[in-house]
């Protein structure tokens, strides 16, 4: 009697830390979902259709790990869509009419993004201004800059040896797809074993602490924008690779599943609380759901509704989860 009642309270136990998990809800979301869809269509687990389904959600998941890393501080980058297109251009004309090799296009454009990112980081933490106004601003401003230097026409072809980037596979696996998780992989690394990740959940919970905490928050918080940028370029160039061409269309609706992956995946709009994990679940679980609406037919016209729903209950269960804490 002693041991099952050790293995019904180990097991409560263990139920009790899964909810209390940022990312316990998307996991459980995602799973029942995926089951849903592979009873209700014939295609959905075909190796081909996972592939594309992974593909789409590391495009988008590119983005959205920068913008929780701006999330998490307190602010918020409206402008990462933008940024993705500004870069993939001028990657791709970097590309076409300045020779520089394919290997090291994708570094070069990351360093524009981080450098483009880095103007709103300079505005933010060391002007102090408004985020929300600063990136709506800079949105207008990179998109505009895409169509003055394209006129609104695509730069193609970028060649076969840099389509690699967004069309090859390792193992079977969309490199994109891998950049993607090697990408998440080195942030769940970075906020959980450094300092820099330290401070960046220490300033999103208390901006006043942190300062008396002695943290460099202006740093932190300017760090944060500048990645956010170069992740948004990352993936910009990336899809232009899989494209074969730099469109000036390039990172448009991007910002929204940025915004709603990391919501979903736990991460708190009020800043001090993210998970990359639930980031990479919430990327998922967008892509999931915008296949299955594909596979059954429906209307694109209420993925945007279904999607505005995800978010709604996402923020409910946060809700929840925190009051149960």
């Amino acid at each position: 009697m002693g041991d099952k009642m050790n293995t019904s309270r180990a097991s409560l136990f263990s139920l009790q830390r899964f909810w209390r998990w940022e990312a316990s809800g998307i996991l459980v979301a995602l799973v029942a979902l995926a089951l849903l869809l592979s009873i209700a269509t014939d295609n959905f687990m075909s190796s081909y259709n996972i592939s594309a389904v992974a593909r789409q959600a590391a495009f988008v998941g590119l983005v959205a790990l920068g913008q929780t890393l701006v999330l998490m501080v307190g602010g918020i980058d409206l402008s990462v869509g933008a940024a993705a297109g500004l870069s993939a251009i001028v990657g791709s004309i970097a590309l076409t009419q300045w020779g520089i090799h394919p290997w090291l296009i994708v570094p070069f454009t990351m360093g524009f993004g981080l450098l483009i990112g880095a103007i709103n980081g300079a505005f933010v933490a060391g002007l102090r201004l408004n985020p929300f106004i600063v990136t709506l601003a800079t949105w207008e401003i990179f998109a505009g800059l895409t169509l003055v230097i394209t006129g609104g026409y695509p730069i193609r072809p970028l060649g076969e040896a840099f389509g690699v980037f967004g069309k090859g596979e390792i193992f079977g696996v969309p490199v994109p797809v891998v950049i993607f998780l090697v990408a998440g992989a080195i942030l769940i690394w970075v906020l959980g074993q450094t300092r820099f990740g330290r401070n960046i959940f220490a300033l999103g919970g208390n901006r006043d602490a942190a300062v008396l905490a002695g943290i460099r928050v202006r740093w932190v918080e300017f760090a944060a924008f500048a990645l956010a940028g170069m992740f948004a370029a990352l993936a910009g160039i990336l899809y232009a690779s899989r494209m074969d061409a730099g469109q000036p269309s390039v990172g448009e609706g991007w910002l929204m599943g940025a915004i709603t992956a990391a919501i979903l995946g736990g991460t708190s709009l009020r800043g001090g609380q993210g998970s990359i994990v639930g980031t990479i679940l919430g990327a998922l679980l967008l892509a999931v759901l915008a296949n299955g609406t594909v596979l059954l037919n429906v209307s694109g016209f209420w993925q945007r509704v279904i999607v505005g729903a995800v978010v709604l209950v996402a923020v409910l269960v946060d809700l929840l989860r925190r009051r149960s804490n």
